[in-house]
């Protein structure tokens, strides 16, 4: 968001959280009546007034990932992928008048 700010968005269905503090709280209030926000930093600092605060912790295991990843090269584990997009266009990607089939991916490096 270069010239606007976050709460230029408007109300959400879901904030994933991956910052924490500020950003995390800033979120919370964007999320609409029965709507998530989801953090990985931790317990949530800021719970949406209406809505629920849910925290994770993933924690890697080298085997695991590595049996995935050998899966993936095997064809054993597919994706669906409708659209892929850049962040500059991640809006419009997911425009909900446009319904796709399969997962949007958001391409956040060229």
């Amino acid at each position: 968001l270069q010239n606007d700010s976050l709460e230029d968005i408007g109300g959400v269905d879901l904030v994933f959280d991956v910052f924490g503090g500020d950003i995390q709280k800033r979120s919370a209030d964007l999320v609409r009546a029965g709507g998530t926000l989801v953090t990985v930093t931790g317990p949530p600092e800021a719970r949406p007034a209406h809505g629920l605060a849910i925290g994770f912790v993933v924690v890697s295991d080298r085997a695991q990932l590595g049996e995935i990843a050998q899966r993936v090269r095997d064809g054993r584990v597919r994706t669906n992928i409708g659209a892929v997009a850049t962040l500059d266009d991640a809006v419009a990607a997911f425009n909900p008048t446009k319904r796709r089939k399969g997962k949007t991916v958001i391409r956040v490096r060229p």
